[in-house]
C-alpha cells in the first residue's frame, strides 16, 4: 500500500492540508474544535460524521466542498486514489504543530 502524500499551504490566517489518499485507505476519526471546509477535488470517498455516512466523487470540472462541524467525529474512507484537503482557519504556521493545535483528543 501506498503512504499517503501531505502539503501545507498557510496563508492569511487560513490552513489548507492537501492530502494524497491512495485507494483503500481511511483516514483516522477525529474531531475539531471549530467547524471547517473539506474538498474533495479528485475521486471517490465515504465520508462518516458522527456514524453518518455519505458517498462524494468529485469530477474534473466539479469538487465536492463538505462542512465539518465542530465537535463531530468524522473519519474519510477512499475508494479510489483522491486528493483532500482540509481547510482551517489557524494563525498557527508550523506544519509540525498545526495537527496539535486542530485536532481534539477524542
Amino acid at each position: 500500500m501506498e503512504n499517503i502524500g501531505i502539503v501545507h499551504h498557510f496563508g492569511g490566517g487560513v490552513y489548507a492540508k492537501q492530502t494524497m489518499i491512495p485507494a483503500g485507505l481511511i483516514l483516522s476519526q477525529h474531531k475539531h474544535a471549530h467547524d471547517h471546509l473539506s474538498l474533495l477535488t479528485s475521486g471517490a470517498v465515504i465520508v462518516s460524521v458522527d456514524g453518518v455516512t455519505s458517498k462524494h466523487t468529485a469530477t474534473p470540472n466539479a469538487p465536492v466542498v463538505l462542512t465539518i462541524p465542530a465537535g463531530k467525529l468524522h473519519k474519510v474512507e477512499s475508494l479510489t486514489d483522491v486528493v483532500w484537503f482540509c481547510i482551517h482557519a489557524t494563525d498557527e504556521t508550523d506544519p509540525e504543530k498545526v495537527d496539535h493545535e486542530l485536532i481534539e483528543e477524542n
